[in-house]
């Protein structure tokens, strides 16, 4: 199994265990569970906030399952070009996180919005993992390929 495969499926079982957070314990503080966000707790107060807020948090689970059986799809049956081109595109769609989610996080951090404080800078640096450790899996790859290896 090539290294390509291998981080696509270690980040499928990630986000595979987050969807499954998402539907089952959306309200914990492990993984990307939204008791970080004080307001999750608030939305409950008013069932119309609260039905709304539920209703984005599966939406958001149902769009990573959706990636989650293309990637499976590009695991099984997926030519060695296109796991180059799935990795490439999940870096830039998880870079994203960062010109749209980041500054918002961010700013909910510093207002003291999320607990714990600093989460922010955790979340910042688990996505950066992510993009760090597909672009070092990409690079092993070509290079290996390059080698004729």
């Amino acid at each position: 199994m090539d290294i390509l495969s291998i981080v696509i499926i270690v980040f499928l079982v990630l986000e595979l265990l987050n969807v499954l957070m998402l539907y089952n314990t959306p309200g914990t503080k492990k993984g990307n569970g939204l008791g970080v966000f004080k307001a999750y707790e608030k939305s409950k107060e008013d069932p119309e906030i609260y039905e709304f807020v539920s209703y984005l948090i599966n939406w958001v689970a149902g769009t990573k399952l959706i990636f989650i059986v293309l990637l499976i799809g590009v695991i099984i049956t997926g030519s060695p070009s296109t796991k180059v081109f799935s990795v490439i595109a999940l870096i830039f769609s998880i870079m994203t996180f960062f010109s749209r989610l980041y500054p918002s996080i961010k700013k909910m951090d510093k207002d003291n919005l999320i607990a714990p404080t600093g989460y922010s800078k955790t979340l910042a640096i688990m996505i950066a993992t992510f993009i760090t450790v597909f672009a070092i899996s990409l690079g092993i790859y070509l290079f290996n390929i390059g080698l004729g290896v």
